[in-house]
């Protein structure tokens, strides 16, 4: 499978295990870093793989909810993780609070760095940690987590293909008890290294939709939202149609292509969004797995856009 590595404003496509996980690195850590062959692991890989040394498995679902108001809000997924069952020795990451900044202007801001490493630190993960991320949605959830891990400098990161509800369909194992986290002394430190060519401004959207920069636009809102409103000129690809109905797992290659057929071969970069950064992220896993190498996601989407009542919004009406 294909991982991408970015460097600066442009990337490079990589096929091998993720850095720092050569044969010549020395411990368990290591060879279960070197296993993974790209973004994506399958539920048998970490059946396989379960219980090793150096290896963390997070739940980062999120529950979609509506206010009283009828505007959508979100609620933590830890009392589903802890009441429906988890993958056993997986804990809770939270991304409502820890792993975004709840003080932003937008739901689920990015970190700052420390407060990344502070989150990390707390479920176990250090600087030699493999992480596989897994929710009981569609992968949204786990794939925006798993973004904002490489964007932080971790490469030994993987969504696990078909999640929580493909686990839970074969069968597989599930545990009930209280998570139990590695203690933070455990691990050496993950130190954050924010990379550029991750993310991208809302005036550098705005820069691309007037005609100003290069760049394709690619919504991952449901099409509902998205025939009401989209940024001018944007390919609709909701995360939703993604995956496959009965088995939860990404479509295979031929069908991803015909989705994202008319910016694959556009000049990039790719600039996916949604609502508030989350599906966007199941976007940019696709592209990057298709062998686009130049994806930016737009951190705030349309809740940041939107907020300007000069911004240009388009629908399908």
């Amino acid at each position: 499978m294909t991982i991408t590595e970015r460097t600066g404003t442009t990337t490079s496509t990589a096929t091998t295990a993720p850095a720092g996980a050569t044969a010549a690195s020395a411990g368990p850590a290591a060879a279960l870093a070197a296993a993974l062959d790209g973004p994506l692991v399958s539920t048998q890989w970490l059946a396989d793989h379960l219980g090793a040394d150096g290896l963390v498995v997070l739940d980062a679902t999120v529950v979609p909810s509506q206010g009283p108001d009828g505007r959508p809000v979100y609620l933590s997924g830890r009392d589903r993780f802890l009441g429906e069952g988890h993958i056993p020795g997986s804990v809770f990451a939270d991304l409502l609070e820890t792993f975004s900044d709840p003080t932003g202007r937008f739901p689920f801001t990015r970190p700052e760095a420390a407060a990344f490493e502070a989150a990390a630190a707390e479920l176990g993960i250090g600087a030699d940690t493999t992480v596989v991320v897994a929710d009981a949605a569609v992968g949204q959830w786990a794939a925006r987590l798993w973004y904002l891990f490489r964007s932080l400098g971790h490469d030994r990161v993987a969504v696990l293909d078909g999640g929580v509800k493909a686990w839970r369909a074969e069968g597989r194992p599930l545990e009930q008890s209280p998570e139990r986290p590695a203690a933070p002394g455990d691990v050496a430190p993950l130190l954050a290294d924010p990379r550029p060519g991750f993310w991208i401004s809302t005036e550098e959207v705005a820069e691309i939709v007037a005609g100003t920069r290069p760049g394709a636009l690619v919504c991952g809102t449901p099409p509902r939202d998205f025939a009401a409103r989209h940024i001018p000129g944007s390919l609709s690809a909701p995360a939703v149609r993604l995956v496959d109905r009965d088995t939860n797992t990404l479509l295979p290659e031929r069908e991803l292509r015909e989705l994202f057929a008319d910016v694959l071969d556009a000049p990039g970069p790719i600039v996916v969004y949604c609502g508030a950064g989350i599906a966007a992220a199941s976007d940019a896993l696709a592209l990057g797995l298709l062998g686009r190498d130049d994806v930016l996601l737009y951190d705030g989407s349309l809740s940041e856009w939107a907020a300007d009542p000069a911004a240009p919004l388009a629908s399908a009406a």
